[in-house]
């Protein structure tokens, strides 16, 4: 299997990265025991770790805009009237 490692990172990014990587494990730990045994629990707690996922993302995805905004704006103070 080709071990590619993700090379885009920023420091908003960087403490999340463990613990997302953990959660994909935990969501592939349920999906096999499902399969394995059928049981929907864990493919509702799978399902439940993706939802969380997606909103961190998010979150995630918001603060970096909101940085980049912050540094836009800085450019712009003293400027024209």
């Amino acid at each position: 299997m080709d071990e590619r490692r993700r090379t885009f990172n920023t420091p908003i990014r960087e403490p999340w990265n463990a613990p997302i990587h953990q959660i994909l494990k935990a969501v592939d730990a349920h999906m096999a025991l499902y399969l394995k045994h059928g049981d929907l629990w864990h493919l509702e707690k799978a399902a439940m770790l993706r939802a969380y996922l997606h909103e961190l993302k998010s979150y995630i995805h918001r603060q970096e805009a909101n940085v980049a905004n912050l540094g836009e704006g800085a450019g712009r103070e003293g400027g024209e009237a």
